[in-house]
């Protein structure tokens, strides 16, 4: 729901955007709300906070965000009624860069995340994990190995930055969201809006998927119907995982 601003990409931008699309599974859309104006757009667009699903998400990396500065996040999440998942994510990372094997093994895929003001492409490697077992990472009563599988933890390995050890990991968080899936009246997608409620402050966003090969008309649709939604497009935008884990190193230093 973001990448209404699509069409205005620089050269460079959008020359990159054109070269990557073919081969990526899916783009998604996103756009952060300003504070002040979110009541006002959950309102105007018909998102029913009684409709969302809790859940609970960390992050896993060391003091200083070592692996998030080296493009490797590792995210797991609790879902309420649902069972859990960790995700082992490479950004950014081309299709064309994607080590050989990975696009064979069940819960990868390539991704554009779209907004505003730029694009990134990304590739993950999400398992579902019991519930259980996510809870006790979060707790404190399982190391991060004991949650991943045999393929997330091959990449991680893989992909573990200089100076960065297993040991220096520790969970940041957890930070609690809502996910609230909606069908707004006069947009032809649905969309997700998820508020994040982090130690300093909270991220509204909202977001569409959608094919590649439709990006560019979804994002046209979506600048046209978020604008008539009192939404500010020209707003600055937070990225919501590097803003919850600056928060939440903060928060659990």
């Amino acid at each position: 729901m973001t990448v209404s601003a699509l069409p205005t990409y620089d050269a460079e931008k959008l020359g990159g955007l054109l070269a990557a699309l073919p081969d990526v599974d899916s783009v998604e859309l996103k756009l952060t709300v300003p504070h002040a104006d979110q009541r006002t757009v959950a309102r105007r667009m018909g998102i029913d906070s009684i409709d969302a699903v809790i859940r609970q998400a960390v992050f896993v990396d060391d003091r200083d965000l070592g692996l998030s500065a080296a493009g490797v996040v590792v995210r797991a999440r609790r879902t309420q009624r649902k069972s859990g998942d960790v995700t082992v994510k490479l950004r950014p990372m081309l299709p064309g860069d994607v080590p050989a094997g990975l696009r064979d093994l069940p819960g990868f895929k390539v991704e554009i995340d779209a907004s505003p003001t730029g694009f990134t492409c990304s590739a993950s490697l999400t398992a579902s994990v019991a519930d259980k077992k996510v809870k006790a990472l979060i707790n404190g009563d399982r190391k991060l190995m004991d949650v991943l599988d045999d393929a997330q933890r091959a990449l991680l390995a893989d992909r573990m930055p200089e100076g960065v050890h297993l040991d220096d990991l520790r969970v940041l968080g957890p930070v609690h969201l809502l996910k609230c899936k909606f069908s707004p009246e006069g947009f032809s997608r649905p969309m997700t809006a998820e508020l994040w409620l982090l130690p300093n402050g909270r991220i509204l966003e909202l977001s569409t998927k959608c094919h590649p090969r439709e990006a560019f008309q979804t994002a046209a649709e979506a600048k046209v119907f978020m604008a008539d939604h009192g939404v500010d497009l020209g707003a600055p935008q937070e990225l919501k995982t590097a803003s919850a884990m600056a928060s939440l190193t903060g928060a659990n230093a």
